[in-house]
C-alpha cells in the first residue's frame, strides 16, 4: 500500500491518449509485488468457461485495422542463414556458360575474401505451373504449387552479417533492441485468440542469430513479446502447473485475488503496469490451450503423413509438425506465426562451403512440409485469409567462396509470398545475368514490411507508437506496398 509520504511525479501523455502516473521504484515494486498477483483474475481455473471470458480492456483485445484487411494471420517461413536465389528461384543460364570462369562482373566487398570463380548451380531449373515460373530441383513439392506463389527476385538488405541482418528482417531496424514485426502486428491489430499470444515463434531448433531480440518487444508493452514454442514436449516451460490437485492452486489463486481486490481497493489510480497482469492470466489459460494444440492425435493419418510427419528424414519430420502446428495457430486466430528451421543441416542455409550437400539437406528440411501447408490452408479456405512470407535475411554469391561454397550477398535475393491478398504465379522485379545484383524493381525489407501490414488492414505509416520523442515505426520513414503482386 501507498505510504502517506509516497511521492507522485508529473503525469506524462502517451500515444494511446491515456495519461499515466510515473512511479517512484519503491512504489513500483509495492503495486507490481501484489498486482503480479492478478494471475488469479477472471480465468484463474475457476468452474466458469473460458469461452465466456472476454478481453475487454485487455491489451490482446481486437483491434479494427485501418481498413478492410485481405489477410487476418501471417505464417513467416525463416530459412536461417541465406538460401542461395541462384540455387532456387532466380534462374541463370549465364551462370552455366560461365561456370569455372573468372567472374565477369564488378564484385562488391564480400563477407568474407576466399573469392573464386564463377558457380553454376549443381541443380536443375525447370518450369513449373500455367506460370511458368523456373524452379530449381531442390523444391520439387513447392515447384507443384508456383501458381500460388509471388516470386520476389529482387530483395536487397543493408547488411551483409548475419545478426544485423536479422535485426534487420525481424524489426527493420539493423541493431538489437526495436520491436519484431510480429510484436508490430500485436500491438496494431490485438488477437482473436483469447488463450494464445497473438505472436508465437515456433522453435524448430534453431534461433536467429541475434537471439530472442529478433522476436522482442523493444519499447512496446511486454505484452505483444514473441512466446517461444517448441514442437516437442514440453512446448513451453511451465505449461503444466507444479500443483498436483487443481483445487490446491485455485485456492492460492484466490488468495492472490483477495489480496489483490484490497490491494487496488486503497489507490486512486489503476496502474498502468497491470497490463502485465494480462500476460499472467494469458499464461494460465495457456495451461488448458496448448496441450490441446500441441496434441496431433485428431489429425488424419492423410495429414500428417502430407506434412512429412512419417518422412524418412528426421528433420522433415521436425518441420513438418511446425508446419502443421503453425496450419492449427492460424485457426485458432493467432496473428503472427514464425517458424524456425531444425538444426543438424550442416550450419542452416549458411554454406560457405559444402554448397550441395548443405541446400540439398536444408531443402529436403522444408519443401515438403512448407508445400503440405499451403496446400492444407487452401483446402480449408484458410490460404485466401492467410499471408505466408518465405525467405531469409540476405542471399548468396553467385560466384563461389572457394571452390564449392558462396559468401552472403545482400545486392539482389529472393522471398516468396502466398495466400493473404497476394497474386499467384507471378514474378517481381528481376536481378541481373549473374543473379548478383537488383537490376529492376528494387524491394526493400522496409517494402516486405509496408506489404505485410497493408495485406493485414494496417497503413504502415500509421502504425506509431511514441518514443524518446518520436512516433516511431516498423517502417521508419521508408517503405512502400507492392501493389503489383497484390491480388
Amino acid at each position: 500500500m501507498r505510504s502517506p509520504q509516497a511521492r507522485w511525479t508529473p503525469r506524462q501523455q502517451y500515444p494511446c491518449g491515456r495519461e499515466r502516473s510515473v512511479w517512484t521504484r519503491r512504489e513500483w515494486l509495492q503495486r507490481s509485488a501484489l498486482g503480479f498477483g492478478a494471475v488469479a483474475l477472471a480465468a484463474m481455473l475457476e468452474d466458469r468457461s473460458a469461452a465466456g471470458a472476454t478481453l475487454d480492456g485487455s491489451p490482446f483485445a481486437p483491434k479494427p485495422p485501418h481498413y478492410p484487411a485481405r489477410a487476418k494471420s501471417v505464417i513467416f517461413l525463416y530459412m536461417d542463414g541465406g538460401v542461395s536465389q541462384v540455387d532456387t528461384f532466380d534462374y541463370k543460364p549465364r551462370l552455366e556458360r560461365e561456370n569455372g570462369k573468372p567472374f565477369g562482373a564488378k564484385i562488391e566487398p564480400t563477407q568474407f575474401n576466399n573469392i573464386g570463380n564463377t558457380l553454376a548451380s549443381p541443380w536443375k531449373f525447370r518450369r513449373y505451373g500455367e506460370s511458368g515460373l523456373w524452379v530449381s530441383d531442390l523444391f520439387p513439392h513447392v515447384a507443384r504449387l508456383v501458381d500460388d506463389l509471388a516470386v520476389i527476385r529482387s530483395m536487397t538488405s543493408n547488411f551483409s552479417e548475419h545478426t544485423n541482418a536479422n535485426y534487420f528482417l525481424h524489426t527493420g531496424h539493423g541493431q538489437q533492441g526495436r520491436p519484431s514485426m510480429g510484436a508490430w502486428v500485436g500491438y496494431g491489430l490485438g488477437s482473436e485468440c483469447q488463450n494464445l499470444p497473438a505472436f508465437v515463434v515456433l522453435n524448430s531448433g534453431l534461433i536467429p542469430p541475434g537471439g530472442l531480440d529478433n522476436f522482442n518487444t523493444g519499447f512496446l508493452p511486454a505484452s505483444y513479446q514473441g512466446s517461444v514454442f517448441n514442437p516437442s514436449d514440453p512446448p513451453v516451460a511451465n505449461i503444466r502447473p507444479s500443483d498436483g490437485d487443481p483445487a490446491v492452486q485455485r485456492r492460492k489463486l484466490q488468495l492472490l485475488r483477495r489480496l489483490d481486490a484490497r490491494f487496488l481497493e486503497a489507490v486512486s489510480d489503476p496502474d498502468p503496469l497491470e497490463s502485465a497482469i494480462a500476460n499472467y492470466e494469458l499464461a494460465a489459460r495457456m495451461q488448458a490451450a496448448v496441450p490441446e494444440l500441441v496434441d496431433l492425435s485428431g489429425e488424419t493419418r492423410a495429414t500428417q503423413r502430407m506434412y512429412g510427419l512419417e518422412a524418412d528424414f528426421h528433420n522433415t519430420r521436425v518441420f513438418g509438425r511446425s508446419c502443421l502446428l503453425a496450419r492449427r495457430l492460424v485457426e485458432r486466430g493467432v496473428r503472427f506465426i514464425e517458424v524456425t528451421c531444425p538444426g543438424g543441416n550442416g550450419d542452416r542455409w549458411d554454406q560457405h562451403s559444402n554448397l550441395r550437400d548443405g541446400h540439398y539437406k536444408n531443402a529436403l528440411t522444408v519443401d515438403q512440409p512448407i508445400a503440405a501447408l499451403i496446400t492444407d490452408l487452401k483446402q480449408r479456405g484458410l490460404l485466401e485469409q492467410t499471408l505466408i512470407i518465405w525467405g531469409s535475411e540476405f542471399g548468396r554469391t553467385p560466384f563461389a567462396q572457394g571452390s564449392n561454397g558462396r559468401d552472403h550477398n545482400p545486392f539482389g535475393f529472393t522471398m516468396w509470398m502466398a495466400g493473404g491478398g497476394v497474386k499467384g504465379g507471378v514474378a517481381y522485379g528481376e536481378t541481373d545475368e549473374y543473379g548478383y545484383k537488383v537490376v529492376q524493381n528494387k524491394v526493400e525489407i522496409h517494402d516486405l514490411h509496408a506489404t505485410m501490414l497493408h495485406l493485414l488492414g494496417i497503413d504502415h505509416t500509421r502504425l506509431t507508437f511514441r518514443f524518446s520523442g518520436r512516433d516511431m515505426r516498423l517502417t521508419d520513414v521508408h517503405g512502400h506496398v507492392l501493389h503489383d503482386i497484390l491480388a
